[in-house]
C-alpha cells in the first residue's frame, strides 16, 4: 500500500493510524492501493486517511478516548463502555463515535457523487489512544463499519472485510477518483498503480488483444537426420583400434608361413606340386583371416580384466569407508541453535534490497530517505523457561556508519515503527500466529549493520519489560542470520 501525505491528521491516533496503514508494506502482496492520508473529501472536516483500493475504499476517521482502556463495547446505535464505564461525548451524542459515523456519510456522499459506481464504501472507526479488545455487536459486524484500534492486524482484517468488489478497478478508474479526492496529490505513474494491484483496463474500456500471427502455424516437430538414424549405437567396449593395429601382422604372418614354400618346389613328385601350394595358400589365407578376431578377442579379454580389477578396487575401498556416525554423535540440524541456553528453531530467512517495503511507521520513512545496501530477516521459534515465544529479527546493512547510526536512532525510539516478521509475511508459522505488540526489543549497532530483535510469547500477551523475553530478546542479538 502507498501512503500519500497530505495534511496533518487530526486526532491523536493518527499516528497509529498511519503506522499500522505503512504496515501494509509497498505494493500488493498484503493489501494494495494508495491511503491519502489527511484527505479531505468533504471541505473543512480531514479525515485520518481515504484508503484507494482495488476493490474498494476505506474512510478511516480517529476517535480519541479519555484514557486507554482493555475492554471497549461500541455499538454503534448505543452508548459505548470502557472497562465497564459509559462513555459518552457531548450533550447530544449517543457515543464518541457519532460524529464520526456522520462525517462518513457525507464522505460516502461525496464519493458516489465524484465516481458513480465505485464499488463498496467502508469506514473503520479508529480508536485510541490504546484499546486491547473492541467488541462490536454482530449485527455492526454485518454492515460496512468497523470500530478497532489500529494495529497491522486489525487494519489488515478489516481492509480485507471491507474492500470486496468482484474486480478490481482499473489504473485510470484510480487516477480519476484520487485527483476528485485529493486535488493537491502528486500524480502517480502507471506502473506504480500496477503494482499496487489496480488493472489495466475497465470493464467498459475494450481490451485489445494483440495475437502473435506465428501462433497460428502449426507446430512442427524437428525430425531425426535420416543418417544420423541409420548409425548403430556404440558399443560398450569400441574395438575400433585394434582392427587398425591388425594389418601390419599380415605381411610378417604371411612371411613366416611363406618359407617352407620353397622346399615343396623340390620335391620329386610332379604330380603333388599343383596340389600341395593350394594347399598350404588355403591354410594361409584362413591364418591371416582369424589373426584381427584373434587379437580382437584377446583385447576384450584384457580390457574386461581390466575393469574387474578396477571395479574391485573400488568395491574394496568402499568397504573401508567408515561407517556412518550414531545418531546420539551427530551435530544438531543446522536450522536450530542455543544461545544462553536458549533454543532457537527456524521458521524462515531471507535477504533482499527493499528495506523501505518490509518496514512501517517512523522506520520505513527512514529508509525511504536514506539508502540501505540491504536487509536479511529471519523469524525463529523457541522456549524461555518452558514457555513458547516467537522471535523475529531484521540486519539492515547501509553504506556508512554515519547512516546506520541514524537509523538505529530512529528504530530505537518508542513508537516509531519496526521491520515485519518474515514469517508472518509468507505464512510459515505452525501453529499460533506471533502477534508482535508489546514486544520485549533489543537492538545493536556492529559497523555498518543494525540488529532489530523482537520477541513475544505464543500465544500472547506480551510486555516489552518481561524478564524472560527481555532475556531472550539480548540472547538473540547473537543468533545467525542467513539469508
Amino acid at each position: 500500500m502507498r501512503l500519500v501525505r497530505l495534511a496533518q491528521q487530526p486526532s491523536r491516533v493518527a499516528e497509529d493510524v498511519r503506522a499500522a496503514l505503512a504496515s501494509l508494506g509497498r505494493g500488493s502482496n498484503v493489501v494494495g492501493g494508495v491511503a491519502l492520508v489527511g484527505a479531505s473529501p468533504v471541505d473543512g472536516r480531514p479525515v485520518e486517511a481515504v484508503v484507494v483500493m482495488p476493490k474498494g475504499i476505506l474512510i478511516v476517521i480517529g476517535v480519541d478516548l479519555p484514557d486507554p482502556a482493555l475492554k471497549l463495547e461500541a455499538p454503534l446505535g448505543g452508548p459505548w463502555k470502557a472497562d465497564g464505564w459509559p462513555l459518552v461525548h457531548g450533550d447530544t451524542s449517543i457515543n464518541p463515535a457519532t460524529d464520526a459515523l456522520s462525517l462518513s456519510a457525507a464522505c460516502t456522499h461525496k464519493i458516489a457523487d465524484v465516481a458513480p459506481g465505485a464499488g463498496p464504501i467502508g469506514t473503520i472507526i479508529a480508536v485510541g489512544p490504546y484499546v486491547e479488545t473492541v467488541d462490536q455487536p454482530a449485527a455492526d459486524l454485518a454492515g460496512s463499519v468497523r470500530v478497532l484500534y489500529p494495529t497491522a492486524t486489525t487494519m489488515l482484517a478489516a481492509t480485507v472485510s471491507l474492500a470486496t468488489a468482484p474486480r478490481p478497478r482499473s489504473v485510470q478508474q484510480a487516477r480519476e477518483l484520487i485527483a476528485a479526492l485529493a486535488p493537491d496529490a502528486p500524480p502517480m505513474p502507471e506502473e506504480m498503480l500496477l503494482g499496487e494491484g489496480f488493472s489495466a483496463y475497465s470493464d467498459d474500456e475494450p481490451t485489445v488483444i494483440r495475437e502473435n500471427p506465428l501462433v497460428a502455424i502449426a507446430p512442427t516437430v524437428p525430425v531425426q537426420h535420416p543418417g544420423k538414424a541409420k548409425r548403430p549405437a556404440k558399443p560398450a567396449v569400441p574395438p575400433i583400434k585394434p582392427v587398425q593395429a591388425a594389418p601390419p601382422v599380415q605381411p610378417v604372418q604371411q612371411a613366416v608361413a611363406a618359407k617352407p614354400a620353397p622346399p615343396a618346389r623340390q620335391t620329386p613328385p610332379p604330380a603333388a606340386a599343383p596340389t600341395e601350394p593350394s594347399s598350404k595358400k588355403s591354410h594361409q589365407s584362413k591364418t591371416v583371416k582369424w589373426l584381427p578376431v584373434a587379437a580382437i578377442g584377446l583385447l576384450i579379454v584384457l580390457l574386461v580384466a581390466a575393469i574387474s580389477v578396477a571395479s574391485g578396487g573400488d568395491d574394496t575401498a568402499s568397504t573401508q569407508t567408515p561407517p556412518p556416525p550414531t545418531p546420539a554423535t551427530s551435530p544438531p540440524p543446522p536450522s536450530s541453535s542455543a544461545v544462553e541456553n536458549i533454543q532457537f528453531t527456524s521458521r524462515a530467512s531471507a535477504a533482499d534490497q527493499k528495506c523501505a517495503s518490509h518496514a512501517y511507521g517512523d522506520v520505513q520513512s527512514s529508509l525511504q530517505q536514506t539508502s540501505c545496501a540491504g536487509v536479511k530477516r529471519a523469524s525463529f521459534a523457541s522456549s524461555i523457561d518452558g514457555r513458547a515465544a516467537a522471535v523475529t529479527i531484521a540486519v539492515v546493512e547501509f553504506p556508512n556508519t554515519e547512516q546506520a547510526t541514524a537509523f538505529k536512532a530512529a528504530a530505537d525510539t518508542p513508537g516509531g515503527g519496526g521491520i515485519l516478521d518474515l514469517a508472518t509475511e509468507t505464512n510459515q508459522w505452525q501453529g499460533d500466529v506471533p502477534v508482535f505488540e508489546g514486544a520485549a526489543y533489543q537492538s545493536s549497532l556492529d559497523g555498518k549493520s543494525v540488529r532489530l530483535v523482537q520477541v513475544v510469547w505464543v500465544p500472547g500477551p506480551s510486555t516489552a519489560d518481561d524478564p524472560g523475553l527481555v532475556r531472550g530478546a539480548k540472547a538473540a542479538l547473537e543468533l545467525p542470520v542467513n539469508g
